[in-house]
Order: structure tokens, then sequence, then C-alpha cells
């Protein structure tokens, strides 16, 4: 960097494999703007590795500003560092820098896969704003004239937007295309929409319908968030299914099918991989070995 020579492929992939510190990322990105500079036709993508260690460092302001700086266009073009920066972003709250790197991914010609839809709704629902709302709904529109998958929770948080906007039409036309609306958060919304629609009998008939299916004791039932059967009762009240709308929620609790995760919980809940541990054997001398698998070489040997 002192002598401006050239920086080649294996030295800056070198320096990002050594980076420890933010200290070491200051002058990591110092390298990359110099690299990038000479070289703009390379096979190598530094973008993820220098997103996952921004990422693993609570970077996210120096990730935001490497993915919107003009003049590395072209270095981030993959879309695993899209989804490390928005993911990053909307873990740190910073919804609005989210949306800003969804308008970037969009200006330079990049498709969205089905994280990117999934992390840009739930964008524009934690933001709940006019302008949020216009870009799920193009974005939503865009994906469906290009056959583009969109997961269940996507399709939720454009729901509950459109909830959260008083456009309880649209927002039962977007329910009604997700394929598959059997999980929790789905059963859910579904609740909610009618609730929030005024059809409390339907609402009550899907609660009911819950409690009376006939499921193997191994498969875990539907819970139902607290605050959905709150806003049911708040709503049915001095109307003719309030006495009704009380005892399903009444058997729902006596049946532990209640949690207390309200619908921000549902929708922006991500699971986590559990692995399973590893045996733990003892060995001849009784001290404790973990179990590892060793693979059996190609050909057994012959006697």
């Amino acid at each position: 960097m002192e002598n401006n020579e050239l920086i080649l492929d294996n030295e800056l992939k070198r320096l990002l494999h050594l980076c420890q510190t933010p200290e070491d990322m200051v002058i990591a990105r110092k390298v990359m703007n110099r690299y990038h500079e000479a070289n703009r036709n390379v096979e190598f993508r530094f973008g993820p590795l220098f997103m996952r260690l921004c990422y693993e460092m609570g970077l996210e302001d120096m990730a935001f500003a490497a993915i919107t700086d003009r003049t590395l266009t072209g270095f981030f073009s993959d879309i695993t560092s899209f989804s490390i920066v928005i993911d990053m972003l909307f873990t740190k709250g910073c919804y609005e820098d989210a949306l800003k790197v969804v308008g970037e991914m969009k200006s330079q010609g990049l498709s969205f896969n089905k994280d990117i839809f999934t992390l840009a709704f739930a964008t524009c629902y934690k933001l709940n704003t006019p302008k949020s709302y216009r870009i799920c709904l193009n974005l939503l529109e865009e994906a469906q004239i290009n056959n583009q998958v969109i997961s269940n929770q996507a399709y939720c948080c454009a729901v509950a937007l459109a909830l959260k906007q008083n456009d309880t039409e649209r927002a039962h036309g977007i329910y009604s295309q997700i394929i598959k609306p059997d999980s929790g958060v789905c059963r859910n919304m579904r609740v909610l929409m009618l609730v929030m629609a005024g059809s409390i009998r339907d609402a009550v008939t899907v609660l009911k319908m819950d409690l009376l299916s006939k499921r193997s004791k191994f498969v875990r039932k539907t819970e139902f968030s607290q605050e959905v059967l709150d806003v049911l009762r708040e709503r049915s009240a001095d109307g003719p299914w309030e006495k009704l709308a009380e005892q399903v929620v009444r058997r729902l609790q006596q049946a532990g099918q209640v949690t207390e995760q309200n619908m921000d919980d549902l929708l922006c809940y991500t699971p986590s991989g559990q692995k399973r541990p590893m045996s733990v054997v003892e060995d001849d001398r009784g001290r404790a070995n973990r179990r590892i698998w060793i693979p059996l070489p190609p050909t057994l040997p012959s006697k």
C-alpha cells in the first residue's frame, strides 16, 4: 500500500483471513478499494468473506458503507454479501439502512432469492410506513410476475403490514396466495386477519378446529399468541360472539395452546439450528472421550 504496488488476489485473500480486530478491518477496507481500482474482473468473491467478518465483529456501519460505496460497485456482485448485510442491519434495528441495501440490489440488477424477499418484507413490516408498504407490494408483484419463490414467513409479513396499514382487503388477497398455510405463524395471522376484518365468527371457527383436530400426540399443536386472543376478546366484546370467544380462549389456555409471544416475535422468529451433541464414551482407562466418526477408506484391504 505504501509503495502503491499492485495487490494480488492471494494477498487480499490472506489479509482478510488474518483480520481479527476492527482496526484490521479498516486496513482491509483500504486494501479492497485499492485492489478494486486495478482489478475489475476477478473469479474469487471477496464480498461474503468481508461481510461475514463485519457480522462477527459487529461492524454494521462499515458493512453498509462498503456495500453502498459507488467506487466499489461490482465488488459485491453476489447475493450472499447483500443477504448478510441486510440480515445484520435488520438484527441491529437499522431498518432504514436495510431497505437502502435492498434498493441497492435492485439498482444493480441483482435477482432476489427467497431469503432476500423474507428479509425485505420483514424490514418493510418493521418500518410500517406508506413508503415501505408500497415497496413491499411492488416487490411482491415483481416476484409473482417472474415466478420467484416467496416463503410463508415473507407472505405473513406482507399480510401483517397490510393490516397495520388498514388495508384489510389486500391482506386477504396476499394471504390467499400462501400455498400451505399450516404453520403456526400462518394460523395466527389468519385469526388476526379475520378478527381485524370483523369476521369474529370465522375466527372462532378456526380456533375451534384446532381444538377439535385429532392429531397424534407426537405432533405439536398450534400455539396461538396471547396478543391475537386479546384482540379477539376486544373486538368481540358486547357482541353476539363474546361468550363463545371467551369459551374458546379459555379452552386453548387449558390445552396449553397459548403462547406469550406476540405477532412481532412470531413473524421475525429465526429458528436456531440445534446440532445433536456428540456422544461421550469412556476408554479402558475410564477417561471420557468424544466419539468421532472416522470415514471408511474407499476400498478395504484384502486379507
